[in-house]
């Protein structure tokens, strides 16, 4: 199935597999605890849904970081309890929302921790009040629920476990995106990078829940303890619901960045053992002047913007001293097929040299980026987006390798399937002191090919 055809089909998917069922009826008879600390009893014949109504999820992993989002049902206020003792009697309770006041929601709860340990364990445990609010002065917590579970998850850092993996292009096709995690569960990485395309054109955020929180998988709790990195790719940015994607996948906190990166909140520079991981995002894989989109993207001046914040983020110290470099964008930076749109064809993406009237490849963000990567020694950049599986080796022009994940499509049977065209899992990970990049196929559950990179020079301290 081409691309474009392939992405027409999984829109209509989506409508029609409605929304997960991961929340079942609690019957009634449950005690609830109010707020006044009193147990009462419900009518039995009244059934009341749990105001937890999906795992939580591990979002924007960092150092001294972390954010933790969960699904619920009704008007709540949500927290999180953490400590470093599993049974969580030292544990510290963290509200959601921000100083002045906490935040209620009726979808989604959102708690962004910052005052972490870098490499350190933590156990956490979710809970949600339930709320009544008829007005400003009318308001009260008719119940608490917290999960019976503890989970546990790892801060990065220098002397963390040098171990990603990186998916891309799921498109909430429900089939591979379980088989990727699936995999992912057996390879125990120390954090997974989506790598854009996770939304195909969401109009709600009940539609972005159930791709991110309540996937319709085997492991709804993929990402309770598998802290997850975003790369948006382009149809993450379609549809009213994605023009604020950070309502369910969350930015970081204003504390964590320069008030000149306040709208790159999911950029992200992280030390992960002897790796440092870059994360861009392209943006649209249109031009901003196509009339398609009436003149409401305004992507060319965010890729300037993340310009300055790569310069700075490379010249950090934990970022300067690692041995190896890898930049994750979910548009290719690279490509030599002629045919294929380099997403600078103003003002309409069409030209009839190109095969597609959108970029198959990002020439403006490589302009912008690749001379900084490659002062900085960068050896690795993963990319996604063409749905085809591809290696570019280093060449003398060009002295990092590029990675094209595989979509989530495939032929019928094997002898129908283009090259490249499998759901893939890319796994890297340092090994004797080297960084061992494995490819999977998903499709045939193999191993399609293995890279091995060596540490690059050392860089000394100084503006890049």
């Amino acid at each position: 199935m081409k691309r474009r055809e392939f992405l027409k089909s999984s829109a209509l998917l989506a409508v029609a597999t409605g929304t997960s069922g991961l929340a079942q009826a609690m019957t009634v008879g449950q005690k609830v605890e109010k707020s006044t600390g009193q147990q009462v009893e419900d009518d039995e014949e009244k059934s009341v849904e749990p105001l937890i109504s999906s795992a939580p999820m591990l979002q924007n992993f960092a150092e001294t970081s972390i954010g933790i989002a969960f699904a619920v049902s009704d008007w709540a206020n949500g927290y999180v309890i953490i400590g470093e003792r599993p049974d969580l009697s030292d544990g510290r309770k963290v509200m959601c929302g921000g100083y002045r006041l906490t935040e209620f929601s009726n979808s989604v709860i959102q708690v962004r921790i910052t005052d972490l340990r870098p490499a350190t364990t933590y156990y956490y445990r979710i809970g949600a009040d339930r709320i009544v609010y008829k007005g400003g002065y009318d308001m009260h917590i008719l119940g608490t629920e917290e999960d019976s579970r503890i989970y546990r998850f790892t801060t990065a850092g220098a002397a963390a476990k040098g171990h990603f993996c990186v998916i891309n292009d799921t498109h909430v096709q429900w089939e591979p995106f379980g088989r990727a995690i699936e995999k992912i569960a057996s390879l125990h990485p120390s954090c997974v990078i989506w790598n854009g395309d996770a939304c195909n054109v969401e109009e709600t955020i009940k539609a972005q829940t159930r791709i991110f929180l309540k996937p319709q998988i085997e492991r709804a709790d993929y990402a309770a303890e598998m802290p997850y990195l975003f790369c948006a790719g382009n149809h993450d940015l379609r549809g009213m619901a994605n023009r604020h994607l950070e309502r369910v996948w969350m930015y970081r906190q204003p504390e964590e960045r320069l008030p000149r990166d306040w709208d790159l909140g999911r950029n992200f520079a992280v030390r992960l053992g002897d790796i440092a991981l870059i994360g861009l995002d392209t943006g649209e894989d249109k031009m901003d002047t196509n009339p398609l989109f009436a003149g409401l993207f305004n992507s060319s001046a965010y890729r300037r913007a993340q310009t300055d914040w790569l310069r700075d983020a490379l010249a950090q110290k934990e970022i300067r001293t690692a041995p190896y470099l890898v930049a994750i964008c979910h548009i290719p930076l690279f490509d030599d097929n002629p045919r294929h749109n380099p997403g600078d064809v103003a003002p309409a993406d069409k030209d009839p040299q190109y095969s597609t009237d959108f970029a198959m490849w990002q020439r403006t963000c490589a302009q912008l980026w690749t001379p900084l990567l490659e002062q900085a020694g960068c050896q690795l950049v993963i990319t996604a987006h063409q749905h085809r599986y591809r290696y570019d080796a280093p060449t003398a022009e060009r002295p990092w390798a590029q990675l094209v994940g595989g979509g989530p499509e495939h032929a019928a049977d094997e002898s129908d399937e283009s090259p490249g065209e499998y759901p893939t899992v890319i796994e890297g990970e340092v090994r004797d002191g080297a960084l061992v990049v494995t490819i999977y196929n998903l499709r045939r559950h193999t191993v399609q090919d293995t890279f091995t990179f060596r540490p690059r020079k050392k860089r000394r301290k100084g503006k890049i």
